[in-house]
């Protein structure tokens, strides 16, 4: 009796084709270019999680530029009195803050200032 490993195989490439949903053409259900399309895209995948983070924090930094500027602080002011004041807000609460709450944000801002002067 011949060994094939049918279901090993089969099973294997179930699993690639699985990961090749929603892929375009002839990527999605053709082994040999599905292999090659979901390598890259996993390795896409890791590469743009980690540049998700650096997308968010230019984000939140344009955010607070601009909330800063409304109470007459630049930016890196705004950053470096809050430093000096010993707060510990970071930049992702410090913007989600500038957006819900503007009373909240401009008593920080204030704190900010006199650790300045």
């Amino acid at each position: 009796m011949r060994v094939t490993c049918a279901v090993a195989s089969r099973r294997r490439r179930k699993r690639l084709l699985k990961r090749a949903k929603g892929f375009s053409g002839d990527r999605k259900n053709h082994i040999r270019l599905t292999k090659d399309a979901v390598m890259k895209a996993m390795a896409f995948s890791t590469e743009h999680r980690k540049k998700k983070k650096g997308d968010f924090r230019r984000l939140w930094i344009t955010r607070l530029g601009v909330a800063s500027k409304i109470h007459g602080l630049s930016y890196s002011k705004l950053i470096n009195g809050l430093s000096k004041a010993k707060c510990l807000l970071n930049r992702k609460v410090l913007s989600d803050m500038a957006i819900r709450d503007p009373k909240g944000f401009s008593a920080v801002a204030e704190k900010a200032k006199k650790a300045l002067a």
